[in-house]
């Protein structure tokens, strides 16, 4: 079976994502007679600041549906989630795999950060940041001990390093800004770089991976070449200000990892960013 779901728990919220794990990077269409992939997909969501989980996708019957909902409403509050997940008969799924997907999603997701939680069949993969070790192995020794023994789980789990949580604390929940459609920082946008850039010199023998996110608005291909761009300016600007560039890596993802709903205006303008990821 190809029956896939993914999970996504963001940091600096308390919010909670599904996206599929399979055809990540097309936009939801309705499956050919026969096709085989089930799946749930929410945006992610700051539930603490009163944004809803929005939740979408494609399952086999009007019971799953029903189940996935139920069990997101039980983390996040009935008024906490949008369904918006479609019931196309011709998708397919593995035995129980509704009761499964209930058992995983509980509060303790909640406690994972800049993470994703992959089920595809019966094989999970876990990642994501998550406070310290003993929280770390409770939340995989939870989730194993809730499923039945085909299921297997792929253990990807960290705890922070200080660097990053510096970083964090440093970017806090501002938006490097640049100027409509392009990849030209704004002043504001400079502004936030420059008192980023002391932190980053400090992260000796620490490569840095500045990521570019946009919205959904537009052709996904040229989102993705914008986020790219703005990624490189950024890097362009900091190996400006002294960052050595043999420490800093670009990427763009385009709209593939919302933090916010595209549904909105604010939404929108959260998912148009820049993350700093501190490696290792």
């Amino acid at each position: 079976m190809n029956c896939s779901l993914r999970v996504l728990v963001l940091s600096m919220a308390c919010g909670l994502a599904l996206v599929p794990a399979v055809q990540a990077q097309q936009p939801p269409q309705q499956p050919a007679a026969g096709a085989t992939a089930a799946r749930v997909e929410t945006t992610p969501a700051a539930v603490g600041k009163g944004e809803p989980v929005v939740a979408g996708g494609q399952v086999p019957d009007e019971a799953t549906r029903a189940a996935v909902i139920e069990a997101l409403r039980r983390v996040y509050g009935p008024s906490g989630v949008i369904d918006k997940i479609e019931v196309v008969s011709t998708v397919s799924m593995p035995a129980n795999w509704a009761a499964n997907v209930q058992r995983l999603i509980t509060p303790s997701l909640k406690d994972i950060h800049r993470g994703q939680f992959q089920i595809e069949g019966t094989q999970m993969a876990l990642s994501g940041e998550v406070g310290n070790e003993a929280l770390r192995q409770k939340i995989v020794s939870d989730m194993a001990n809730s499923l039945n023994p085909t299921y297997t789980i792929k253990n990807s789990l960290r705890v922070p390093v200080s660097e990053q949580i510096a970083v964090d604390q440093v970017l806090g929940n501002r938006t490097i800004e640049f100027e409509l459609g392009s990849a030209t920082l704004t002043g504001k946008g400079r502004a936030i770089l420059d008192e980023m850039a002391p932190i980053l010199q400090k992260l000796t023998n620490k490569s840095v991976a500045v990521v570019g996110h946009t919205d959904n608005a537009g052709n996904r291909t040229s989102n993705l070449a914008l986020s790219q761009s703005r990624a490189e300016s950024v890097k362009g600007y900091l190996v400006g200000k002294g960052i050595d560039p043999m420490t800093l890596t670009t990427s763009g993802v385009g709209p593939d990892q919302p933090v916010a709903s595209n549904a909105t205006d604010e939404g929108r303008s959260r998912n148009r960013r820049i993350e700093f990821r501190v490696g290792r």
